[in-house]
């Protein structure tokens, strides 16, 4: 069994996998982490490997305890993968994106596939059907949006997303949910667009924490998945197993 664990910026996602089912996933925070993977292993005993992807929160020692239990594979730009990657600077592609475009890849191979994560970041990764990885885009998520026009104004008020029922807003709380829910979805719709009429027969994966809010938003097809950066962990786990 194998022992994936997400640090994002704001919570540390831990799952389990027997071969490729996912069989047990849930999102802890730095305080609660060893709390719950010393759980996961009363749990879960034949866990036997475990992979790490850290962009954010989780501390060093913590990867360190890990060890204790089962061998640790931390990913990163030295990591095995198994497609082309043409990233300019491999060095600082964030592993997040890496896993992303992993499970693209055995999702769908020799096929073009651009993932959309939303989370605090909105990132845009494409592979395309030689089975290269051409790189993408990175923007500011909802929750990023808020903050921004709350800290760097005087006076706009800090606000959580919420459902726009109109793109006309008739108070300022409703101009700003406006302009970062209809901004956004513009965004990915008009990126996704952008693709479409370079690559043929497009698939296009949304995922991440605003993937079910955004989603029924969207005009363009798409399939979410939230699940899709654990599964692209898993694989690369069996990947850099030898």
């Amino acid at each position: 069994m194998n022992l994936i664990i997400d640090a994002g910026n704001t919570k540390i996602k831990l799952a389990i996998f027997r071969k490729k089912t996912l069989v047990h996933d849930e999102a802890v925070d730095q305080n609660t982490f060893l709390d719950a993977v010393k759980n996961i292993f009363k749990r879960y005993p034949n866990i036997n490997r475990a992979i790490v992807s850290n962009v954010g929160i989780l501390a060093e020692e913590n990867v360190k305890v890990i060890s204790v239990f089962c061998k640790v594979h931390s990913l990163s730009s030295q990591s095995k993968i198994p497609y082309k990657n043409s990233y300019t600077s491999p060095q600082t592609l964030g592993v997040d994106r890496m896993a992303l475009v992993t499970a693209a890849y055995y999702r769908a191979p020799h096929s073009n596939t651009l993932v959309i994560d939303a989370g605090s970041c909105i990132t845009y990764d494409i592979i395309n059907d030689f089975d290269e990885y051409l790189g993408g885009a990175i923007s500011p998520g909802i929750q990023m949006r808020y903050t921004a026009m709350h800290e760097h104004t005087a006076n706009l008020p800090s606000l959580q997303k919420k459902e726009v029922l109109d793109y006309i807003g008739n108070s300022t709380e409703n101009c700003m949910h406006s302009g970062v829910i209809n901004g956004i979805t513009n965004e990915i719709d008009g990126v996704i667009n952008q693709y479409k009429s370079r690559f043929k027969d497009l698939t296009v994966i949304l995922t991440g924490g605003d993937a079910q809010f955004l989603s029924k938003r969207l005009k363009n097809t798409i399939f979410a998945d939230s699940k899709f950066l654990l599964k692209g962990l898993n694989y690369l786990l069996e990947y850099n197993k030898h």
